[in-house]
């Protein structure tokens, strides 16, 4: 035989040829006990983010993956439940609505500001401007509209109300290095 790898899954299936058995319920056997997304194991991803117009908004392909804790809900409930089940090597396309991504737009997440009180390279409609909240810590709300003395600033999500569309593949599945708290 010419096979060189050495992943399991080929060595399953050089040796039932070799043996002249039924490769198929190793072979089955063996995808069936390869490592899945289930809670509490240590999961690596790439993705790509895109939005309805289908521009990439986001991706880590190339880069580094992200790695999470299936299951503690450190990641939005959308994209989790999507890569529930996946095994390494998988790719799926996972939609995420805004509910269980950053959430709808909340109407009640609008102030306005005096005009005076914005620098005037940043008076256009989407600027990011920075300020303080009531405890110090920076925010970061977008200009959404602009009036005549006062402009309306937007404190949601940039992608509250969208609906994500991810493109992802697990790179690797472990045991976490320390056991989770799943709730």
């Amino acid at each position: 035989m010419f096979i060189r790898r050495s992943s399991r899954a080929l060595r399953v299936i050089v040796i039932g040829l070799v043996a002249g058995s039924s490769i198929l319920p190793a072979a089955r056997a063996e995808l069936s006990s390869a490592p899945t997304v289930t809670a509490g194991k240590q999961v690596s991803f790439e993705y790509t983010l895109r939005l309805d117009d289908r521009i990439v908004i986001d991706t880590n392909v190339g880069g580094e993956p992200v790695s999470y804790i299936h299951g503690v809900h450190h990641m939005m409930p959308g994209l989790e439940k999507g890569l529930e089940g996946l095994k390494i090597g998988e790719s799926k396309k996972i939609v995420v609505q805004p509910e269980e991504g950053y959430g709808p737009v909340d109407e009640h997440a609008y102030m306005e500001a005096e005009k005076s009180r914005i620098p005037p390279e940043s008076l256009r409609i989407g600027a990011i401007v920075e300020g303080r909240d009531s405890t110090g810590h920076p925010i970061y709300p977008r200009i959404k509209e602009i009036r005549e003395t006062e402009v309306i600033l937007d404190y949601n999500h940039p992608l509250a109300g969208k609906v994500l569309y991810f493109d992802v593949k697990v790179l690797d599945i472990q045991k976490p290095q320390v056991p989770p708290d799943i709730k």
